[in-house]
């Protein structure tokens, strides 16, 4: 009960004053899902299972396969608990006098600021609503500011000028820049953004926000966050936390809160080593120089890989990987603002939640494991421990993930029926801890949220198991571009053998659990 009470507070202080801009995904209004009495009605669905669920259930899975699956949990929710762990103390004692310094330093010298918002296929709501947070937040910051709008259409140009000269009108604080390219995707859209800012010949202190066209900046961000740029020169960006407000169905707002609230749990953690683990692309501000450099622009324009069998393929989506893999690797330190909210306006690419999660985790998934590798390569003692592993277990996790459902799986099979049973209890009662542990990071939690970190543990795994054996395939959800369509590779490259592949690393997989588990003779026991 005493978990319970804490649903019903109103938020949870973590050291710092937050600016926000609205509630995630909605009006900030309590859903009925996020309620005590769901929640009430939850544990007691959840006690009442394992009340119904006969003595000899819990003893018919043998201690040898609970041991085993035991261990392995415990490397996992221990890795877990010291996200949490971290974050908390990121947050309470580590981030406040960050924030008191940060405040002072950018009253003493504030920089220009740049505002580089990139637009396309868009609607103009929406775009009026960026645009006028935007230069909104140009007009407040403590220096001088300019705007660069990186857009495509000529519709656009018209509805930003017109609502530059009615915000912000005469005056000589602000300025607009207004850069217009074929729409040939978002990395030419930041490239020729980026040139555009060097045109205007910036100190090197200066800061630049790269926003993207769906995003919505408090008025403050520049006050709020320039500062830290100013206490160490090796800090080369930062990123801030984030909520969304979702045009879908109800399953799609829920998701979406649950995934930004993971994400400001981990985002803290990984901020208490000063490197965080992406700089999204929704928004995060560089130092100018760094965005001037042309080494930094060619990264992000026509960054690629070389694949030992899939050979040199171009990057086409993931972006924000090249810029942080760039600063990750000459050395600068990469700060997470966990009192900086920008909202995210979420238009899901399907009206199936499982198309829609399909889709979207193969391009957040693959840019991530497109980027992993060349990361984990520059070593712990280039980026820190904690760091390097971090990204390490980016690629553990994707089949550590999967454990517990195959052995749950196969002792149904081979052993009794009952162990689908009391994984579904375990995963019932596990995942609630976890929905508790999120109001740490948000003011509410839902009852969906439980099955919802489920899916995202298995459908995820799933994806970034089929993603990793075909990392050069590409696609954009809104701008209908794709990449890895070649007619002619060899055989080693070609589609047939990336589902060989996989199809062989998911049998191994599945034998060696089997062979773990004394369901499936070993070569041991089959040879004379």
């Amino acid at each position: 009960m005493i978990a319970l009470s804490l649903i019903s507070s109103a938020s949870i202080q973590q050291g710092v004053q937050v600016t926000s801009i609205r509630e995630s995904a909605g009006n900030g209004s309590v859903r009925l899902s996020e309620t005590v009495g769901a929640h009430i009605l939850y544990v007691v669905a959840v006690a009442a299972l394992a009340a119904a669920l006969p003595l000899e259930a819990y003893g018919s899975v043998g201690t040898g396969i609970i041991g085993a699956v035991g261990i392995l949990a415990m490397w996992r929710y221990g890795w877990g608990l010291l996200h949490f762990v971290r974050a908390l103390v990121f947050r309470k004692m580590i981030f406040p006098r960050q924030r008191k310094a940060a405040d002072a330093a950018i009253r003493l010298d504030p920089p220009h600021a740049y505002l580089l918002v990139t637009t396309f296929r868009i609607d103009s709501i929406v775009t009026t609503r960026v645009y006028r947070a935007a230069f909104e937040a140009a007009l407040a910051a403590p220096g001088k500011a300019t705007i660069v709008a990186s857009i495509v259409e000529t519709g656009d140009q018209r509805l930003i000028k017109s609502l530059f000269q009615r915000i912000c009108g005469d005056q000589d604080k602000v300025n607009l820049v207004i850069v217009r390219i074929a729409g040939t995707g978002k990395r030419d859209a930041l490239a020729y953004g980026f040139r555009a800012v060097a045109r205007q010949a910036p100190a090197p202190d200066d800061v630049v926000a790269v926003i993207d066209g769906d995003s919505i900046v408090p008025r403050d961000l520049v006050w709020k966050c320039a500062g830290f740029f100013r206490l160490d020169p090796a800090v080369g960006a930062l990123t801030t936390d984030e909520t969304s407000e979702v045009r879908g169905a109800r399953i799609f707002q829920e998701w979406y809160a649950l995934r930004f609230a993971q994400r400001h749990t981990l985002m803290s953690s990984v901020g208490l080593s000063e490197r965080v683990l992406t700089l999204t692309g929704r928004m995060s501000m560089f130092r100018a120089n760094i965005i001037c450099s042309p080494e930094f622009i060619r990264q992000v324009e026509l960054d690629y890989v070389d694949h030992w069998r899939l050979g040199r393929f171009k990057f086409l989506t993931g972006d924000d990987k090249s810029s942080w893999f760039w600063l990750l690797r000459n050395g600068y330190k990469m700060l997470y603002v966990p009192d900086v909210v920008v909202l995210t306006v979420e238009d899901p690419p399907s009206e199936n939640f499982i198309s829609a999660a399909a889709m979207l985790m193969v391009r957040w998934f693959g840019n991530m494991l497109r980027t992993n590798s060349r990361a984990v390569a520059l070593g712990p003692w280039k980026i820190g421990l904690f760091t390097w592993w971090a990204i390490l277990d980016q690629r553990m996790s994707m089949w550590t993930s999967l454990v517990g459902f195959a052995v749950a799986l196969l002792a149904a099979i081979f052993i009794s029926g009952y162990a689908l049973l009391l994984y579904a209890l375990w995963i019932l009662a596990s995942r609630y801890v976890l929905t508790l542990s999120l109001l740490a990071a948000r003011p509410r939690v839902s009852v969906f949220y439980p099955f919802l970190l489920y899916f995202n543990q298995i459908f995820g795994s799933l994806i970034k198991v089929h993603v990793t054996f075909r990392l050069d395939r590409q696609k954009w959800t809104r701008q209908k571009t794709t990449s890895g369509n070649v007619a002619k590779r060899p055989l080693i490259a070609s589609n047939f053998m990336s589902a060989y592949m996989h199809g062989l690393a998911l049998t191994a997989f599945l034998t060696v659990l089997a062979w773990s588990m004394d369901v499936l003779p070993t070569p041991m026991h089959i040879l004379p």
